[in-house]
């Protein structure tokens, strides 16, 4: 990845207070999406780590992950497939197969599914998001990769702040790191 892709993913990048109710700041990666280069050079740079894997499919969580994946996809020549949110609304027809995370930094614990019939024994999966925290999303999607048969090579995020012990058990890589 070049630094100048580093430099403009800090850039782009903002903290917003959602107001008084709110715990804490929310991340605004809006930026990332509304600069061609940066949206041009994300896919091949989330890639890069990987490509010696030979990832035959590349899964990523909603809501960002949707945006993410097919863009790290295309750059590897394979196939795209979400991972559902039962909470977003949008839970396709026919069989999923799901897995529960971890507590994530919130102490949630978030269900995720994938289509069934689009991992399979065989498939080497290379999972993509904007941001790991605590990869516990990362683990549920790997629990299904291993529901399916299916063997994770790795994650690739924009940002990763979880435990660098994690980031490595995991195989995860980051873009970049951001100013907190």
């Amino acid at each position: 990845m070049s630094a100048e892709l580093s430099k403009r993913l800090v850039e782009l990048f903002r903290w917003v207070d959602p107001g008084p109710d709110a715990s804490h700041l929310v991340s605004d990666v809006s930026g990332w999406w509304r600069d061609p280069t940066v949206l041009a050079e994300l896919g091949p740079a989330l890639v890069a780590p990987f490509r010696a894997a030979r990832p035959t499919v590349v899964v990523a969580p909603a809501v960002t992950g949707f945006l993410l994946g097919p863009l790290a996809a295309t750059a590897l020549g394979v196939g795209f497939v979400p991972a559902h949110k039962p909470g977003d609304g949008r839970l396709p027809a026919g069989p999923l197969t799901w897995a529960q995370s971890p507590s994530d930094f919130r102490g949630r614990r978030v269900d995720l599914a994938v289509q069934s019939r689009h991992l399979s024994a065989g498939d080497r999966v290379l999972v993509v998001d904007d941001w790991v925290a605590t990869a516990a999303q990362v683990q549920a999607l790997y629990d299904i990769c291993a529901s399916l048969g299916a063997e994770p090579v790795g994650t690739s995020a924009v940002v990763v702040d979880c435990p660098p012990s994690v980031a490595t058990t995991l195989r995860i890589h980051a873009l970049t790191t951001l100013p907190g």
